[in-house]
């Protein structure tokens, strides 16, 4: 990896700040955020690519270099300002209410399309204080059991009937997101119980994650309402909306249609890179630090983000996540360009 990608990965900076900027423009710009993210940026994407991969003499250097770790723990605390300002500004200052909605829309899609993502890169690790800081992000958004359902659930059960984040062939994303959100939840809770249950640990024990996963939003949102009164409380509310259904959005593109083989014991097939869909798209992916080289990161869930790989047997994308997002909220388009896809490269597996 050469200086300017790896360098490159602080432009997830500047678009944590778009919120910010959009807001003291004011008016109709508070909706800029929205335009960029999912109207310039995949127009970049459809122009350059990034295909190339660290090779052997790199890649130890680059596990080695704490920069990426910090990069993402340094994160943590700029979402929470940008958010905590928010809150703020909606509180003491009068805005009409298209500008409060293209605020929180703006708000949310930084909280989920970047905070989710640092999140997930850090609930990923064994240290402490990454799994702390994952946990800090994933509260600010109310969507704490990702933390368990991701690591413990998803990454074990990808591409399978039981998986709830994984889309099935033919299922709409309006489909699919109350299945999932709730499906999610409900795995979260179960290996919650499991794991106690191995321990001997009652669901009262101060060991049983789900305490902080509800309790801390709800602080917030108490702590809000009481600092700031209503407006900001639901602003608050409806950022972690959107920011989650904007995962969920994501977990729908990252896995449509494809499935494991159930093998004659009953067990699937191993998870491999035929079981993630893939991109190359420069934009997108320094952004969302590699999240779109995904069928690595299921084949090797540990590996940090700055040496995952792109993948040319995986199933490609057409384009980057910010563009599938708004396909995937336009079924009949979706469909249009993903299923032949589909089935055009399950076929080739047979």
């Amino acid at each position: 990896m050469n200086s300017i990608k790896k360098y490159s990965f602080l432009v997830a900076y500047l678009l944590a700040l778009l919120p910010l900027m959009a807001y003291f423009l004011g008016g109709m710009s508070l909706f800029l955020p929205l335009v960029i993210v999912f109207g310039v940026i995949p127009a970049i994407d459809y122009w350059i690519k990034d295909p190339l991969n660290p090779d052997e003499s790199s890649y130890q250097a680059l596990l080695s270099d704490n920069f990426f770790k910090v990069l993402t723990m340094a994160y943590v605390p700029i979402q929470c300002a940008v958010l905590a300002f928010s809150l703020y500004a909606v509180a003491y200052h009068n805005l009409y209410w298209y500008e409060w909605l293209g605020f929180v829309i703006s708000v949310g899609i930084i909280t989920g399309g970047i905070g989710i993502t640092v999140a997930h890169e850090l609930v990923h690790k064994n240290t402490f204080y990454q799994q702390l800081f994952g946990k800090v992000l994933l509260s600010t958004v109310c969507y704490g059991h990702f933390l368990i359902e991701h690591v413990r659930g998803h990454h074990v059960n990808v591409a399978t009937p039981t998986d709830p984040a994984s889309a099935r062939y033919g299922e709409s994303f309006y489909r699919f997101y109350p299945r999932t959100v709730i499906g999610s939840f409900k795995s979260a809770w179960h290996l919650e119980q499991v794991r106690l249950q191995r321990k001997n640990l009652s669901n009262w024990s101060v060991h049983n994650n789900f305490w902080w996963i509800i309790l801390a939003p709800v602080l917030i949102i108490a702590a809000t309402y009481m600092a700031l009164g209503l407006s900001a409380a639901l602003f608050f509310i409806v950022q972690s909306i959107i920011a989650f259904s904007l995962l969920e959005v994501v977990n729908y593109v990252e896995h449509y249609g494809l499935a494991r083989k159930q093998l004659e014991d009953g067990r699937y097939e191993r998870v491999s890179p035929k079981h993630s869909w893939n991109a190359n798209h420069w934009l997108t992916n320094i952004i969302l630090f590699h999240l779109q080289r995904h069928s690595d990161h299921h084949t090797h869930a540990g590996r940090p983000y700055q040496v995952l790989r792109h993948l040319e047997e995986s199933p490609q994308l057409p384009t980057g996540y910010a563009g599938m997002i708004v396909l995937a909220l336009l079924p009949p388009l979706w469909f249009k360009i993903m299923n032949p896809k589909v089935e055009a490269y399950l076929s080739q597996q047979d």
